[in-house]
């Protein structure tokens, strides 16, 4: 009996007019896996990371989470929707509720979970990734790396069954990037299934289990952290991390 990929994207194809920014995509990605997605700006990896909750339509082939193809609109894809967690560059916390209001707001509204037990289950994860004291606060009071970590524990809240983070420290201080890669890294050492596009080199090396590098909307190498970093195959792989690692 074979596992069934909790993500699988056959034949994706996406234009944006003219561009050909996906260009047939062929990924699977295993229950528990920690995929980094890398590559120069501008070569798919955004549009790839949206592409798998819908965010981003696609023109053709198929996208499927945990044997289920993405439905194209309503409650069926808002369902899907929810057993995938995004975590954006920008925060996208609402600013007029507290931290533990923001967590709480999904598992009540989305997935009717009693108040009581959506507070109970928001404290754990806040504590978990660290902010658990400013739980009374509003987004606005807490740095960029506090509300980075605030954005992570309301997609947990969810119970996802895949995390999806779409460069989430590019936005942030240098001295705040630390302690979101950490809460990164102690999720994908707690067995979540995570697909991750980031500039971050040391979380790549780190906690990935595969790298994927894309460039002009195709995947054009992949492989484990150790063979992608020490022994690129492609020209465009060495290039890219030429220009990186010497800086």
């Amino acid at each position: 009996m074979v596992d069934t990929p909790m993500v699988a994207m056959h034949g994706v194809q996406k234009w944006f007019g003219d561009l050909h920014v996906l260009q047939d995509i062929e990924q699977v990605v295993a229950s528990g896996e920690v995929v980094v997605v890398i590559g120069p700006s501008g070569g798919g990896k955004s549009t790839l990371c949206r592409a798998i909750n819908r965010l981003e339509t696609i023109d053709e082939g198929v996208i499927e989470i945990d044997g289920q193809k993405l439905p194209s609109e309503g409650k069926a894809l808002a369902r899907l929707r929810a057993d995938v967690g995004m975590v954006f560059q920008s925060f996208n916390l609402f600013a007029h509720k507290t931290v533990l209001e923001n967590v709480t707001v999904g598992p009540i509204k989305v997935r009717g979970h009693k108040k009581a037990d959506a507070d109970k289950r928001a404290h754990e994860l806040l504590e978990r990734v660290g902010v658990e004291a400013q739980a009374a606060k509003l987004p606005a009071q807490l740095s960029g790396g506090q509300q980075q970590r605030v954005a992570i524990a309301r997609s947990l809240a969810m119970d996802p069954k895949v995390m999806l983070f779409d460069e989430p420290t590019s936005a942030l201080d240098p001295e705040m990037i630390k302690e979101v890669l950490d809460t990164m890294v102690d999720l994908a050492k707690g067995g979540m299934t995570m697909i991750v596009v980031t500039h971050e080199m040391g979380f790549a090396r780190t906690a990935a289990d595969r790298v994927l590098f894309m460039s002009e909307g195709r995947i054009v190498e992949e492989n484990t952290p150790e063979e992608f970093f020490t022994n690129p195959r492609t020209d465009r792989a060495k290039d890219f991390l030429g220009k990186i690692i010497k800086h």
